[in-house]
């Protein structure tokens, strides 16, 4: 009796601080971010280029030939601890056939066509050369032409979308609309260009984006985003929401004193939180606070000192494979780590080493870690955009092993018009990768919905 009282007594406290935290930590107004900045060349201000122009990827003769003996003449591995998997990291046994791949077998002409094989351009935004993809439907007069903006994350790229592209440019079943999308390198990442200064954050990101579409002629759109593409796209839900018309997320999460509030609730009552037979998805925090110490060991890095790792894995191609495909290993699954090959049987090895010539030809793996620092800067912290509401629609997609899970109660506190959410049994934090026909069909399903909810068809 003494301890339900005690239970009873607490959930009341608690209750009353989450209600008084509602008030004090979601203010009303958003920052107004300057929407010309500039991050390219001061000497350039004025003088950019502003026209759409034709790119295409290019593996160099030079870049292959350099690439090539650059893994041909790596150093031996380290040796692995006995009988362990990737607990440690990417098992060095593991490593030496992936090598032999990408140095011997990877078809690169056959790769550098397939990853032209839809139409790219650059345009100068704010200073910077910014690299995207842009597919047009073909479809009949009577299909609804719909734009949606898809934003990757690290360590992915634009590669991560090449086999949803058709799907989402066709017309499906059940619908009257067809996309029309637009996938950029975040800058900084792959052939775009990155900031000469710092502060580009992911809300700064959101704004080029804005800007992005709007010099394509599309004053209003739909966006999708995981990992960093997630922040960017919530960042632009607050900042522009009369411009976004729906907001789909693989990775939807948000992080304030309220959220915060509600989760340390739910760690004594589960089930005022969330359901039964997702708990184990969010609790015990202990497990999660373990999680995070054996895996964001990466995080704190890249947003303290990204330039240094930079030096090493733009230097070594080994490097960085085993640096990201690691993550595509733990990432796609926890359990993974338990395996001596990492369980990236998931992804094909033209795949995984696709994306990870996105980097490589770019040499952009350096400035990609710095959006972690610029994201944990004072000044972009400063913002705290997760504490305003956003009345953008809003739908989650949430595959079984993502990074993290938060219920519809904790993500409408930011998302009030989160209008559904899609609990997967499978499936990683690469979704539109490693499981393209479930990515697309969840975003054309919120995409209807989303449609609905403005009432009426969007003439665009």
């Amino acid at each position: 009796m003494a301890k339900m009282l005690f239970i009873t007594l607490m959930v009341l406290i608690i209750s009353g601080i989450v209600w008084y935290a509602a008030k004090v930590f979601m203010p009303q107004s958003p920052p107004q971010l300057d929407l010309e900045e500039w991050w390219g060349p001061k000497e350039l201000k004025g003088k950019q280029d502003r026209s759409i122009r034709p790119f295409q990827v290019n593996f160099s003769s030079e870049l292959v030939t350099d690439l090539r003996q650059r893994l041909k003449n790596h150093r031996p591995a380290v040796q692995p601890l006995e009988e362990v998997g990737f607990q440690y990291g990417f098992n060095s046994k593991a490593l030496a056939p992936w090598i032999k791949y990408w140095a011997e077998e990877y078809p690169f002409e056959e790769r550098q066509k397939f990853l032209n094989k839809y139409p790219q351009y650059k345009v100068n935004v704010q200073g910077l050369d910014i690299h995207f993809i842009r597919v047009k439907p073909e479809v009949s007069d009577k299909v609804s032409v719909v734009p949606l903006l898809l934003m990757h994350g690290w360590p992915g790229s634009v590669r991560e979308f090449y086999e949803a592209i058709p799907l989402l440019t066709k017309q499906q079943d059940g619908y009257d609309f067809a996309f029309e999308v637009i996938v950029p390198s975040l800058p900084g990442y792959g052939f775009s260009d990155a900031a000469v200064r710092p502060g580009l954050g992911p809300a700064q990101i959101g704004v080029i984006f804005r800007n992005l579409m709007k010099q394509l002629g599309f004053k209003q759109f739909y966006i999708q985003g995981g990992d960093w593409g997630s922040g960017i796209a919530g960042a632009m839900t607050v900042l522009f929401p009369k411009e976004v018309l729906g907001y789909h997320s693989n990775m939807l999460f948000i992080s304030n004193g309220y959220s915060q509030l509600r989760t340390i609730l739910g760690a004594f009552i589960p089930s005022l939180i969330v359901e039964p037979h997702l708990a184990e998805r969010m609790y015990p925090l202990s497990k999660f606070f373990a999680y995070l110490m054996e895996e964001f060991g990466y995080f704190h890095l890249q947003a303290t000192k990204p330039d240094t790792v930079g030096v090493a894995l733009s230097d070594s191609p080994t490097g960085l494979l085993a640096y990201i495909l690691e993550k595509f290993s733990s990432w796609t699954k926890f359990e993974n780590r338990a395996s001596q090959d990492g369980g990236l049987s998931k992804f094909t090895r033209e795949q995984l080493i696709d994306n990870l010539m996105m980097y490589w030809a770019s040499n952009s793996v350096t400035t990609s870690m710095r959006l972690y620092s610029e994201a944990m800067s004072n000044k972009n912290r400063g913002l705290g955009l997760d504490k305003y509401t956003t009345t953008v629609p809003t739908w989650a997609l949430q595959a079984k092993n993502e990074l993290f899970y938060q219920p519809p109660n904790i993500l409408r506190i930011k998302f009030t018009n989160l209008l559904g959410n899609t609990v997967l049994d499978d499936g990683g934090h690469f979704i539109a990768f490693e499981l393209p026909e479930v990515f697309v069909k969840d975003v054309f399903m919120a995409v209807q919905k989303f449609r609905s909810w403005h009432g009426m068809k969007t003439e665009l």
